[in-house]
């Protein structure tokens, strides 16, 4: 996961480089249909130039690379390095660079048609992100940001609110005003990018998608959130536990983890 710089960034990237081996398989595929819309909008045509921020292992690397785009991948940690090159070897026309977006200089001051980040544009310092995606974009280039939120549909399955009973045991309370937001009702940035006055025409495209998972699938994605890697021993011992037991009791036993995403395009002023 990327991050920029400062303590807690640094922080933060020793956490998610500390669980690169289980980051692919653990972390949700995106939608097919996201990456339509992206390509749609921002109007990418085969070979154009694209620039991901943070790539991690390379989850939304991959569908973009196979769709022939020439991509340059940053990653801050060394071990997602590792696992990027790795997960994206067969593609020749990707390339991942070890380095933070704030202070990375592409060579031959090359200019890009799509700058994205999937799942980690947060991490980056507020304070230059957007005038760093402008500065390396081309005139009428893209900039492309998306997260993957956990939200809650009426109809979705039960066992997260039953379980909060575990986390408020163990230390672990939601805030107090957390909410349980509901497919298509993440809030966007469209507000934040206008206001910078670098991008204009913002598209803002709503997705969300169930992923099915049994115990043991469940707890390998919670070993790639910051938060329950910083859990004490006892506390993942807890939680992890009743995880285990609970699916147990099911006749499938497996638990619907519902994610959304708010896709957020906008051209280059």
């Amino acid at each position: 996961m990327m991050v920029g710089v400062g303590d807690d960034r640094r922080r933060v990237r020793r956490v998610f480089d500390s669980v690169a081996d289980q980051y692919q398989d653990a972390r949700p595929e995106y939608p097919a249909h996201l990456f339509d819309a992206l390509v749609e909008v921002a109007g990418l045509r085969l070979g154009d130039r694209l620039l991901e921020v943070g790539c991690a292992s390379g989850k939304a690397t991959l569908p973009l690379a196979r769709r022939g785009f020439r991509i340059t991948c940053l990653e801050i940690g060394p071990a997602l390095v590792a696992a990027a090159r790795a997960n994206l070897a067969e593609f020749t026309d990707v390339e991942i660079v070890e380095g933070a977006f704030e202070t990375w200089m592409p060579p031959d001051d090359e200019r890009f048609d799509l700058v994205f980040a999937a799942t980690a544009w947060h991490w980056l310092d507020p304070a230059v992100r957007y005038e760093g995606a402008w500065r390396l974009l081309r005139p009428g280039g893209h900039l492309a940001t998306w997260n993957a939120i956990h939200v809650f549909p009426d109809d979705g399955d039960s066992f997260f609110a039953q379980l909060q009973d575990v986390y408020d045991e163990i230390g672990e309370s939601l805030p107090k005003d957390a909410t349980r937001p509901r497919p298509g009702e993440l809030p966007d940035d469209r507000s934040e990018i206008e206001r910078t006055g670098l991008f204009k025409d913002v598209v803002v495209r709503h997705f969300d998608w169930e992923v099915s998972y049994d115990a043991e699938g469940y707890l390998r994605l919670l070993d790639t959130f910051s938060g329950h890697i910083a859990m004490q021993t006892w506390q993942r011992d807890r939680l992890y536990g009743e995880i285990r037991r609970r699916p147990a009791q099911r006749t499938d036993g497996r638990l619907r983890r519902h994610w959304g995403t708010v896709l957020q395009i906008a051209r280059r002023a």
